[in-house]
């Protein structure tokens, strides 16, 4: 599957229970409403942002069903009802050996969504969540029947594929585009995790301003709790680095290494252990590239972990990584890292990316793009400097606490669910209607 970066996970806990008390409804009727969710790039719960998402409509009074595929070591029953969602499972295999295991992924993807979705039967709103942009189809099946269709994007496809595969602009990319767009002109309403998404729904998916609605990615603040620190996690350093995120190809983890062996050699700093949390595409050549650089003893990888041993290792840490690089993806993508990181009241370390500086403003020092060098001297600086990080700290929580925080994006998600059934009758109450049905632009 194409990992999506503005919504990466890399702990493998339950997230069911999520506190939306205090959600914003706006004035439309929702009972008797029901909502399909779309998944393709993750299960359900396990998708965070998704599980949120559908806490928030089923506290707002939907009726709300998933389809997503089947966990390898969570979410791996064929059906199942958490939390008054219901959940609807199909097999699939990540894509392995190019463009054709990519083919058979998503087809098999699209022929069980579909499948399942005439299971569940009628829906007022198909809430269709990307990588990849595929699910229109399956959600045009549906708009046809009278549901509205919700576009949420996740992710730019076609920067992701120019950020991960380095093919350029060639016929595969050509073709993402024309899927982009196509996803763009069949949907009602776009959620945008961020205000550069908005801007490209508009100026390049050609939306409607009032059709767009920034719904940002939140941690879960009741999961990101700081615990007492556990100095013996630092293996006997003064300090402990700690970066928390997928691996994949363009999510940077090779910079951060380059720069610790930088940290090491350049500045000649040994007083840290750093920790790796997550997995991903990359994860074994991040490892070989770890020893490559002779940095095996002072470099830990967890893998995926349980969520009370992440806030273990983030509470004790001293300052926390973020180091993906500039690349036509990452400039625009919100990074739940570095949220998280925020959440947990950790200062920060990161390349200067234009959302990265929206999301964490003061909680994080900014070195030049992909320099490597800088951000180690950032890092030594950091380490160097208790009463800054504990300020950054500070920063990062109060940023999470107000304008960053789940409340501001569930209203901004009921409220365009609300855009989106305006005009529209219950399918409890006798059927759909396409009355002030906005046409096909």
């Amino acid at each position: 599957m194409l990992g999506n970066t503005s919504s990466d996970d890399t702990t493998g806990t339950d997230t069911t229970g999520t506190d939306t008390t205090g959600t914003d409804r706006p004035g439309t009727d929702t009972t008797g409403r029901r909502a399909l969710v779309l998944v393709e790039n993750l299960s359900v719960p396990f998708d965070r942002r998704v599980w949120q998402e559908c806490t928030t409509l089923r506290d707002a009074g939907w009726e709300v069903h998933v389809i997503c595929p089947r966990g390898t070591k969570r979410d791996t029953e064929p059906e199942a009802v958490i939390d008054g969602v219901r959940i609807h499972r199909y097999p699939l295999r990540a894509a392995t050996g190019g463009p054709a295991g990519y083919l058979r992924e998503y087809g098999a993807a699209l022929w069980h969504t579909l499948r399942l979705a005439r299971k569940v039967g009628p829906v007022d709103v198909v809430h269709a969540c990307n990588p990849p942009d595929l699910l229109f189809l399956p959600a045009l099946w549906m708009k046809r029947r009278g549901a509205r269709f919700v576009f949420d994007q996740h992710d730019l496809v076609p920067e992701l594929y120019l950020s991960r595969f380095d093919r350029g602009e060639d016929l595969l990319y050509r073709g993402v585009c024309a899927l982009e767009r196509m996803t763009y002109r069949a949907a009602d309403i776009v959620l945008a995790t961020n205000e550069s998404y908005r801007d490209v729904a508009v100026s390049r998916g050609g939306q409607r301003p009032e059709d767009v609605f920034v719904v940002r990615s939140a941690p879960q603040t009741d999961r990101f709790r700081p615990v007492p620190p556990e100095p013996e996690l630092k293996r006997g350093k003064p300090h402990l680095l700690c970066y928390l995120g997928v691996m994949g190809p363009q999510d940077g983890v090779d910079y951060a290494l380059r720069a610790l062996a930088k940290l090491r050699d350049d500045l000649g700093r040994t007083d840290w252990h750093a920790v790796f949390v997550g997995s991903g595409d990359a994860f074994d050549a991040m490892v070989e590239l770890s020893r490559k650089l002779g940095l095996s003893e002072q470099v830990q990888f967890t893998g995926r972990i349980p969520d009370a041993d992440l806030v273990r290792y983030l509470s004790t840490a001293d300052v926390c990584l973020s180091p993906d690089p500039r690349n036509p993806l990452n400039d625009v993508s919100t990074m739940n890292k570095v949220l998280e990181y925020m959440a947990m009241g950790r200062p920060i370390v990161s390349f200067d990316l234009r959302e990265a500086r929206v999301s964490a403003g003061d909680a994080a020092v900014y070195a030049p793009a992909n320099d490597e060098a800088e951000f180690a001297k950032l890092v030594a600086l950091l380490l160097d400097d208790p009463a800054k990080r504990a300020e950054m700290g500070r920063t990062g929580q109060e940023r999470i606490g107000g304008q960053l925080s789940w409340r501001n994006s569930q209203a901004a998600l009921l409220a365009a669910y609300t855009a989106a059934c305006r005009d529209r009758t219950p399918v409890s109450a006798g059927g759909p209607t396409r009355t002030g049905r906005r046409p096909l632009r």
